[in-house]
């Protein structure tokens, strides 16, 4: 069967990246479906009275849901295959956006709410499992990094959009809008995707041979291979040495390498949907800046996420020769002085706005690695269950951790908000010092 679906292109072809187009596209319009809410939540709570803690609790009830999603989705996708799966999560996705734009109160807005993070949450698995199996082991990084780019491109194009739509139609229409290129993509992905590019008829057999290819044999097309690196230290520090492929699930959960990837990405993750959740409204209510000062800035660490997760697949795949450790460490110590920095920020939008892009560059250069890390250590047939398993840690320190912060803000300050953020950096670090960098062969 695979050698007929090759014969049906005799040309070179480079058809995964037209696959990785789709998965950017596709989580771009995902990560806006969930982020759209924090700039409506000043909006929101003017309608549907809140304290801080409730509109914290309102954003962390999608990511309860989601991380209660990812194991049982990495057991639909390993059963039923990535097209049909994914395709349907994304088209629920599509339908719970845009039921929140019509929540008559606080229930239905949680419960609509909560729909939506077990729509999306098999979303990561099918694509990660799609670039597990789509792409060489030298463009895993590059290309997860342009996956986790997308979840950070929709937040950039949120508050502009959002901030247009609500200036001429209200914050329910937000919902409405975002709703709609949903349902199309899930039409698309089921037509073009398929489990393995081996059954793509778009693939030849030239590219599959290179898709294959586990030892990276085109060193020699991206690097000289007279040149070598030392990297003795640094693969002291990062404890590189050989690592048992996992091929069992049982062997997922008892891997401290994979958990404590796990829990690292929990820390990060609680960061990310921090900022995710409560810049807007920290904007408007502290700084006091206008809806248009606030699209504008509140983009900008999301800008940086871009290319922090494009540095970040980038330098992994090429310069550190898949070395995925470094990466993580550097974003966990680097964001906890940023956190600190944050305490005592600039007024000025202008300056405000460069602070927060530095700050989502740093935080995601080693965002994307927390994917990819697993990809080293385990076989294609379990690694759907080991990428559940990080983000299911790594998406209920997101749901927490807007709660948490919503909490801090009904007891404390905002000062309080930061240093929270800096010590889950610091415990990153820490917990990131304790698993080891597998080499890959």
């Amino acid at each position: 069967m695979e050698a007929a679906a090759i014969q049906h292109t005799k040309k070179k072809t480079h058809f995964r990246w037209v696959v990785g187009a789709l998965i950017f596209i596709v989580y771009t319009v995902a990560a806006a479906d969930r982020a759209n809410l924090g700039v409506a939540l000043p909006f929101l709570r003017k309608e549907f009275v809140m304290s801080n803690t409730e509109a914290g609790a309102l954003a962390s009830i999608f990511l309860f849901a989601y991380s209660l999603a990812q194991l049982p989705s990495g057991l639909a996708y390993t059963r039923f295959g990535i097209p049909r799966v994914f395709s349907l999560a994304m088209l629920a996705t599509s339908v719970f956006t845009g039921l929140i734009g019509t929540a008559s109160s606080l229930l239905a807005l949680k419960v609509f709410r909560f729909g939506l993070g077990l729509a999306e949450g098999p979303l990561p698995i099918g694509i990660t499992s799609t670039i597990n199996n789509w792409f060489p082991a030298r463009e895993k990084g590059t290309m997860t990094g342009i996956f986790l780019a997308a979840a950070k491109f929709g937040p950039v194009l949120v508050p502009p959009v959002c901030a247009v739509i609500m200036y001429y139609w209200g914050w329910r229409h937000i919902f409405y809008f975002f709703a709609v290129p949903g349902v199309i993509l899930s039409v698309v992905w089921l037509m073009v995707v398929k489990n393995r590019p081996s059954e793509s008829p778009h693939v030849s057999a030239e590219e599959l041979e290179h898709i294959n290819d586990s030892q990276g044999a085109a060193a020699g097309q991206g690097a000289d291979p007279a040149v070598t690196r030392d990297f003795a230290l640094l693969d002291r520090i990062i404890r590189r040495s050989k690592v048992a492929t996992i091929e069992t699930t049982k062997g997922v959960f008892y891997s401290w390498n994979i958990m404590g990837a796990a829990l690292g990405y929990f820390f990060m993750t609680a960061i990310v949907n921090v900022l995710l959740a409560w810049i807007p409204t920290y904007l408007i209510s502290v700084k006091g800046y206008s809806i248009a000062n606030m699209g504008m800035v509140a983009a900008a660490p999301w800008v940086g996420a871009v290319i922090g997760n494009l540095l970040g697949g980038a330098m992994t795949d090429r310069w550190l020769e898949k070395r995925r450790k470094p990466a993580m460490m550097i974003s966990a110590f680097f964001t906890t002085i940023m956190m600190v920095i944050l305490i005592n920020s600039p007024a000025d939008p202008l300056l405000y706005g460069a602070l927060l892009l530095l700050t989502g560059i740093l935080l995601n250069i080693g965002y994307s690695t927390y994917m990819v890390y697993p990809m080293g250590m385990t076989s294609k047939k379990v690694y759907p269950m080991a990428c559940a398993m990080v983000n299911t840690l790594g998406q209920l320190g997101g749901a927490c951790a807007p709660l948490a912060a919503g909490f801090l803000l009904d007891s404390y300050s905002w000062n309080h908000v930061w240093i929270f953020m800096a010590v889950c950096s610091i415990l990153c670090f820490i917990t990131i010092l304790t698993i080891r960098e597998p080499v890959q062969g």
